[in-house]
């Protein structure tokens, strides 16, 4: 009896998790299969259609320009974020006065809520704004005139504000990750490169970003994921989708999908064919970055 008991303990102790995870996770999720094959609006009785909602996604030229969307933030929050991530984080990692400021200010923004900072920004990239008002500032300096710029009227730079916005927003946690990796390389390949005579670019080729592959990697899975499931910047700063559905992101098609037009079960379609491309997408990163993000020291 005791060791019946003793075997069974140790389940004990992960079944109220457990218990959460399959009622707020796991049992949404088969759900959200089941209503997939359904036409329901939470009204009428549901009607099965099968597969009917998928083949339409393929033929909706509205999912395909959200997507269209989706990827051109996707590519920007995370080539210019890990970017200037990265650059921020060799230069925290360096001994400068007032660091442990610094290494807070760039932390602050990521912690912050995610909907107040968004109301901010939009009052910021008004065109009569905070933004606007530093940058004719500074073209002034050089005796330069800088038009008024619509930041959120206009499609092109629409989507210019929602990318800056992330990056600022996420910009802290990458830099806390890639800091934290700096600090832990060994500082004798260093003094054996500078014995070399190598330079500092010689240094952060051979030394620094291969040991900052397996980061590297973690943070564009992150980062990639997140961009697929941007909502809340594109709510609030541009509540209509953006001008000619400019900022209409997949996750936000779903939403109006679902709530303006009451078509549930479309709308859990695009989500588990969102949930293939974001599981795609991890799996051809692991590939082709995987053997490279296994260096070890």
């Amino acid at each position: 009896m005791k060791k019946s008991i003793s075997r069974i303990e140790p389940y004990l102790y992960i079944l109220p998790a457990f218990a959460i995870i399959f009622v707020f996770l796991l049992l949404p999720m088969f759900y959200a299969l089941l209503l997939s094959l359904f036409r329901w609006d939470m009204i009428s009785p549901r009607q099965f259609v099968g597969l009917r909602n998928y083949w339409i996604i393929c033929q909706d030229t509205d999912f395909w320009l959200s997507l269209f969307n989706t990827v051109i933030f996707s590519l920007g929050s995370i080539i210019f974020g890990l970017g200037l991530s990265l650059i921020v984080a060799v230069l925290l990692s360096k001994k400068i006065r007032g660091l442990g400021l610094y290494r807070t200010a760039f932390f602050i923004p990521y912690v912050a809520s995610m909907t107040a900072i968004a109301i901010v920004w939009r009052w910021i990239l008004q065109p009569r704004g905070l933004l606007n008002i530093i940058l004719k500032s500074l073209f002034s300096l050089f005796h330069l005139n800088l038009p008024e710029i619509r930041w959120l009227q206009e499609p092109g730079w629409a989507r210019v504000a929602i990318i800056i916005f992330v990056v600022w927003k996420t910009m802290g946690f990458n830099i806390l990750i890639f800091l934290t990796r700096l600090l832990d390389i060994n500082p004798s390949y260093y003094e054996a490169a500078d014995i070399d005579g190598a330079n500092a670019f010689a240094k952060f080729r051979y030394i620094t970003w291969p040991l900052l592959m397996p980061t590297t990697l973690f943070l564009l899975t992150i980062s990639t994921i997140f961009s697929f499931q941007m909502f809340i910047p594109v709510f609030i700063l541009t509540p209509d989708g953006g001008p000619l559905k400019s900022t209409t992101t997949s996750v936000f098609y779903l939403y109006q999908t679902a709530f303006s037009n009451n078509l549930f079960g479309y709308a859990c379609a695009i989500a588990y064919i969102l949930f293939f491309i974001i599981l795609a997408l991890t799996l051809l990163q692991k590939k082709v970055l995987g053997k490279k993000a296994a260096y070890e020291e």
